[in-house]
């Protein structure tokens, strides 16, 4: 199960006021947190999409304000391993046994969670097949999360990943101060 792992950690957090990584729950860091849930799938490679914390191998962007595709993008195009595990710091409650979930789906392909017919995009694995149709989308201006998700399905690069309902809290995110 070789994987290389990145966490997105470059959000502006305008909408929070302060840089999200470095709010505190049970007194450790966001992005400190994140990184100990990735450790726990031993990734061969650890990498940090945002500003450098503590001597971690950091990815930057290429396209400037491209969001979250643009770290993913900036990932694969620096990925050791076959297939990338990417999580955001802003899913507290996403686990390490969730995404080894994601990782043990299929041999080669990535798996994406999936709710209804919305994508959770930024708690999955990519296979780096995935690398061409993130550039291309970046190229063209396309950022969207959700649209480079469906490209990879239709190219069987991902699989989707129902996500149960007992799962759900996994995914909630902390975009605002309310929601600490």
């Amino acid at each position: 199960m070789r994987c290389s792992a990145v966490l997105l950690a470059g959000g502006k957090s305008s909408r929070m006021g302060c840089d999200k990584a470095l709010l505190e729950i049970d007194g450790e860091p966001l992005w400190r947190r994140q990184l100990r849930t990735l450790r726990k799938l031993n990734p061969e490679q650890l990498m940090i999409s945002g500003p450098e914390r503590d001597g971690h191998e950091t990815v930057a962007d290429e396209v400037e304000n491209g969001g979250p595709l643009a770290g993913v993008s900036a990932a694969l195009r620096n990925c050791s391993a076959p297939r990338l595990v990417v999580l955001a710091v802003d899913l507290p409650q996403m686990t390490s046994e969730f995404l080894r979930s994601l990782l043990e789906l299929h041999g080669w392909a990535g798996a994406v969670p999936r709710r209804l017919n919305f994508f959770e995009p930024l708690a999955a694995v990519y296979s780096l097949g995935c690398k061409s149709l993130a550039e291309e989308a970046l190229q063209r201006g396309q950022f969207s999360m959700q649209d480079f998700v469906r490209a990879a399905v239709a190219q069987q690069l991902v699989v989707p990943r129902e996500i149960m309902p007992k799962e759900t809290s996994l995914f909630k995110n902390v975009n605002a101060p309310a929601d600490l």
